[in-house]
């Protein structure tokens, strides 16, 4: 352009001059169109990328607030994970659970917390969510240490149970979930885009004849954050009384966030004991918190995902009774069915019974033909031959 404008009069060049200023000025505006696009498209994908990958929010709950409860179909336009393969919650099939003996015991660490200790409590529009110092840890039952973030709740309506996770299509009252990162990573955004980046208790809530009193340290506190974010700081105590008194009863598969954005990095441990709330508690629990549109806040659980052929372990190998049993501490087994272990030292006690009933049987048969042989032998003509009867120890 510039090398044109300069050419000496007479020439052809200024007699075009208007022509190309023209053009040069129409392909500028085109230009700066399609670099405002290109910015646009920029920064659209960059917004669904956050979507996509947002980290499940440890202030937050399991997410952030641009979800709902109402149109869960929905959440996979937005949250591309949430229709995956390994899903969760799950229903819990007791029928096709797989026993595995390598489940050990589920061990915690720093869950008793002094009064002094102040926790945030809050009321995200989704969950009420208390969030846990990372002095709180799983230190047994899986291959790496998990710390904790925080703990919300589910549950259903006066009339429903809310539970997420079910068992034998058995839904309960309400359902806590305890979340922990694995150690190995950084800190929980960098743990939650990972495979192994997550795990969770997952407790089943009944109603009792009782109060709950560990419970009732949150229960207490929700008028004070009706409203979305409304959040109070609460004394600390002995979170280890949220969950069940038997830790070494639990179902334990791979699985994902329950709520958006859906990232399929939990380790799932659903303890196979309940814990009791009461009548209520469970009250306050479904009608003291508020959406962000200011109705009650209930039914915020997430129907059952497919297994996808993903296997369910069990640390137990479950009985064949159907007699219910309520354990001591207000406290009973999810399914009736599911009352105890049978483990493989009973097994083992069974075989030695049976075993040492045959050795007896076939000592006592021994001993009663030796003794007719030995009244036969005591004539004189058999004098020389001496018996002795065979003892105990010899015959073991």
């Amino acid at each position: 352009m510039y090398v044109r404008q300069s050419r000496p009069a007479g020439s052809r060049g200024p007699s075009r001059t208007p022509h190309l200023l023209e053009m040069n000025r129409t392909a500028l505006r085109v230009c700066v169109l399609l670099l405002a696009g290109l910015g646009r498209a920029a920064g659209g994908q960059e917004h669904d990328h956050n979507d996509e990958n947002a980290p499940h929010s440890a202030e937050k709950g399991p997410s952030d607030s641009h979800w709902s409860y109402e149109d869960p179909g929905q959440w996979a336009k937005h949250f591309p994970a949430c229709s995956g393969t390994m899903q969760s919650p799950i229903n819990i099939n007791t029928e096709t659970t797989i026993f595995s003996p390598q489940l050990r015991p589920i061990q915690l660490s720093g869950y008793s917390l002094p009064a002094s200790q102040m926790l945030a409590l809050k009321n995200n529009g989704h969950t009420v969510v208390l969030k846990l110092p990372e002095s709180l840890a799983i230190t047994g039952g899986y291959a790496q240490q998990y710390r904790a973030v925080q703990l919300h709740l589910h549950w259903g309506s006066p009339s429903n149970p809310g539970s997420e996770h079910t068992v034998d299509h058995k839904r309960f009252a309400g359902e806590l979930h305890v979340v922990h990162y694995n150690t190995k990573y950084e800190n929980f955004e960098a743990a939650v885009t990972q495979p192994d980046g997550l795990a969770v208790l997952g407790v089943f809530l009944e109603v009792g004849p009782r109060e709950n009193p560990y419970y009732q340290q949150i229960l207490e506190h929700l008028r004070s954050i009706q409203e979305e974010d409304g959040e109070v700081f609460v004394p600390g105590f002995n979170i280890a009384g949220l969950l069940p008194d038997n830790l070494h009863l639990y179902f334990h598969y791979n699985g994902s966030l329950t709520t958006p954005p859906c990232l399929e990095s939990v380790k799932w441990t659903v303890f196979n004991q309940t814990v009791m709330l009461s009548k209520e508690q469970m009250s306050v629990l479904v009608s003291s918190l508020q959406t962000d549109d200011n109705h009650l806040l209930m039914n915020n659980f997430r129907q059952d995902q497919s297994l996808h052929r993903r296997w369910v372990l069990a640390s137990f190998e479950p009985s064949s009774s159907r007699d219910r049993q309520v354990p001591a501490g207000g406290s009973s087994s999810v399914t009736a069915g599911h009352t105890s272990s049978f483990h493989a030292g009973d097994v083992l006690a069974v075989l030695f019974g049976v075993l040492f009933a045959i050795t007896m049987l076939a000592f006592l048969l021994y001993v009663y033909k030796n003794r007719s042989q030995n009244a036969r032998l005591d004539s004189p003509t058999k004098s020389k031959v001496i018996y002795t009867a065979a003892t105990a120890e010899n015959t073991a």
